[in-house]
């Protein structure tokens, strides 16, 4: 101690007694003391207590009759603990110095110093920790990672404050996560502004900290089967920080997910201490909590999990899928020209069983990622477990109307050159081609730029069409063009749902499946674009009648043989009459009006009390998250509601419990014209139409829709025109030219509503 204390003496140079170190300003023992107390107080909740002996030994001090004796006697106590001594001068300049603490961290865990601040000017203002070894890893280089191996948190929240007091000696508190073990070297520095640094004031320092290994605790993860799985793992200790450290990740762990995924056998690196872990893997299985203590012990620490499912649709041939996942861009953590492997994307869908993910390679990340496209499902696919690389028209060529999904393509960059400089700016033109090759496709988070501001379903507000969801969808919806084998096929396949505000994306649906044109829709999550906390958060679950197969998945969403879900609901086995959703032309023809007889298997899962689920249930449904079983609970019950849906409007309604049970639900609906039916839980999950056809004429269903569809191709037009490119003005003119005439024709063709 007496040596730590001659150092600081020569280091400060300061004319000062052996009672106060750091100068008279610090002679005052009642704040000092107080200060103390808080300091103690705080790192008995960091879970870096001070000793029994320690905190009696503070009070005693704070109490001392001798002032001189007392400032000593807290220093003394507090110095041994500080990794870094911190001076700021009159001039407000700082400078810093190691202190007396051992420079040990722990890999994959927190240690907690103090650090002490002789505060010569009196400053107030916050003193920030700063660490080029610490710095956020999104937007760097993967070169640039290694380096960044640590973490800086200094604790500001209560008893502590943010500013510093003013005070002449306080002492505040660093915690420094590592990533790795051995020893590493960091650069550490403080500020209180700027300024605050000069070359005679260095105000960093170099420490070289040695880092102990973590405890490899293995997993034992089971499915429902008791066969092998990848399942997710949230890991918090008593403090509720997340492990590993979200800031120094790498792949395949990802910075912006709470969870981690590992596979059977595999292991989580945890410091010496208890946990709460959260197991799931995904809205199909129970999750589950679970308390964890690793010892000191370097191994045989274990944790096994068999995981639970309390819905499985692929049993009765129901497959999940996610259309729109990106491996680079938004919230990943490389720079956005590179992003992560199909290894690490196979992780995050087998760990939320979601069996295809549709990884689609975009502007940002184009030149990097088009190399992984190979026209088929990526070779990283294990059984039942699909990944396959295909396009969102997104950062270029026709994507200021509307991004565009293009899923089973042959070939991935449009003639003409080799990356996406050259497509084209209308997006009628990007789906000609697509068509011809025989790509399934739809506008990607279709309700961006068709926000309205009510909660009617449908409205017949024009929005502004101002966005980059489905804008061009309204003009392309008319249009056929020609397929691979030479006959002309609807333009648009599919609408993306889930992932936008329910009334903007269903109501520009509605309107046209009103008008007669049967596109379908197909549930997205966006990630990590629109959601980044993980996989599958919008999804489809296609019916397929044999093993799965990407081909026929796709081919699952054109025809509309699946519904749309958040996966906390399911409508299974749909169907009006005799017809099963999206089986065949997916019509019911009828001769004269009559009633039809609507049934389907339904099951959904919801806490048995709202708890934190009413947050998002009493939320405006503009803000996320967007689906949500939770909005649909009735009150405060288990509650919710089936609807039945004739041309966009609920006809009937049945209440079931979201116990997890299947159930049957059945109506009996009447169709006067020749009209769409649908089922939907709203908003967690819709299901596609069947065409209740009747008298063979056409679905003509509202004036009202063929007229918001014919103001909406105008309103389009005003906002999408600048982007398009002079090459390409013929055709969109002649694109939105033809799409008013059907409109109109349309128009003429229906009855008043």
């Amino acid at each position: 101690m007496q040596r730590v204390l001659r150092f600081t003496l020569g280091l400060y140079s300061l004319a000062i007694g052996a009672s106060c170190i750091f100068g008279a300003r610090a002679a005052d023992l009642q704040p000092l003391g107080a200060q103390a107390a808080r300091v103690a107080e705080a790192l008995d909740h960091l879970g870096a207590p001070l000793t029994a002996e320690e905190r009696n030994e503070l009070a005693a001090a704070a109490k001392s009759p001798d002032v001189a004796t007392g400032v000593e006697k807290i220093q003394q106590i507090l110095d041994p603990h500080c990794l870094l001594l911190v001076n700021i001068n009159p001039e407000s300049r700082v400078k810093i110095a190691r202190g007396g603490a051992p420079a040990e961290l722990v890999e994959q865990g927190w240690r907690t110093f103090l650090v002490k601040v002789a505060n010569e000017a009196g400053v107030t203002a916050e003193l920030k920790a700063q660490s080029p070894n610490a710095g956020p890893l999104p937007g760097t280089r993967k070169e640039q990672i290694a380096d960044r191996w640590m973490d800086l948190a200094p604790y500001t929240a209560q008893p502590m404050a943010a500013p510093l007091s003013g005070l002449g000696i306080e002492y505040r508190i660093l915690s420094i996560w590592a990533r790795e073990p051995g020893q590493r070297e960091a650069k550490l520095s403080f500020t209180v502004g700027q300024g605050t640094q000069d070359l005679g004031f260095r105000n960093d320092l170099d420490v070289l900290f040695t880092v102990k290994p973590a405890v490899d605790v293995k997993l034992g993860v089971l499915d429902e089967n008791g066969k092998p799985a990848t399942a997710s793992f949230i890991v918090r200790d008593a403090l509720g920080r997340i492990y590993p450290s979200r800031a120094k990740r790498l792949a395949p762990d990802l910075a912006f997910e709470s969870q981690v995924y590992r596979r059977d056998g595999e292991t989580l690196k945890l410091p010496p201490g208890g946990y709460t872990i959260e197991v799931g893997r995904g809205p199909e299985y129970l999750g589950e909590r679970r308390d964890l203590t690793v010892s000191e012990a370097p191994a045989g620490q274990r944790m096994d999990v068999a995981l639970r499912r309390w819905v499985d649709p692929a049993k009765l041939g129901w497959y999940s899928g996610d259309h729109h996942i990106h491996a680079a861009g938004c919230a990943h953590y490389t720079q956005p020209s590179e992003g992560v492997l199909a290894a690490d994307m196979i992780r995050q869908t087998s760990g939320e069983d979601l069996k295809v993910g549709c990884n689609l390679t975009w502007g940002p990340c184009f030149d990097f990622q088009k190399q992984f496209f190979t026209g088929a499902i990526d070779k990283v696919s294990v059984y039942p477990y699909l990944l396959r690389y295909d396009i969102e028209v997104s950062g270029f060529g026709s994507h200021q109307s509307g991004h565009l999904v293009l899923l089973r393509l042959k070939q991935e960059i449009y003639p003409g050159g080799t990356s996406d400089l050259h497509w084209p700016t209308l997006c009628l033109n990007t789906l000609r081609w697509a068509k011809k090759q025989g790509a399934v496709c739809g506008p990607a988070h279709s309700g961006w730029g068709l926000e309205v501001n009510t909660t009617d379903l449908p409205n017949y507000v024009v929005p502004k069409f101002s966005g980059i969801g489905a804008n061009e969808y309204v003009v392309d919806v008319t249009h056929e063009l020609e397929g691979p084998d030479g006959k002309n096929i609807p333009a648009v396949d599919f609408m993306s749902v889930v992932d936008t505000p329910y009334v903007w994306e269903l109501n520009m649906w509605y309107q046209t499946l009103n008008c007669g044109y049967r596109t379908r829709i197909s549930g997205e999550t966006d990630f990590p674009c629109i959601y980044g906390e993980r996989v599958g958060m919008g999804r489809s679950y296609v019916k397929l009648h044999g093993p799965l197969d990407f081909d026929a998945w796709c081919d699952g969403i054109r025809a509309g043989r699946c519904y749309a879900s958040d996966g906390y609901s399911h409508l299974i086995e749909f169907r009006a009459g005799d017809v099963a959703v999206g089986e065949g032309a997916s019509e019911l023809r009828r001769d004269k009006p009559g009633p039809v007889h609507l049934s389907a298997k339904v099951a959904a899962l919801l806490p048995e009390t709202a708890g934190a689920g009413a947050a998002i249930k009493n939320q405006p449904y503009a803000q996320k998250p967007y689906w949500s079983l939770e909005r649909a609970r009735n009150g405060t019950s288990r509650e919710v509601n089936v609807e039945a849906i004739v041309n966009g409007y609920p006809v009937a309604h049945q209440a079931i419990t979201a116990d997890g049970s299947m159930q049957n639900v059945s109506f009996d609906v009447n169709v006067e014209r020749s009209s769409w039916v649908a089922l939907r839980i709203l908003p967690s999950s819709h299901t596609n139409p069947v065409f209740v056809i009747v008298g063979d004429k056409p679905v003509r269903a509202s004036r009202r829709s063929a007229e918001w569809c014919l103001k909406g191709v105008d309103q389009c037009w005003s906002q999408k025109q600048r982007f398009i490119a002079p090459g390409e003005m013929g055709d969109a003119k002649a694109a939105y030219d033809h799409a008013r005439e059907a409109y109109r024709k349309i128009f003429s063709e229906c009855e008043a509503d």
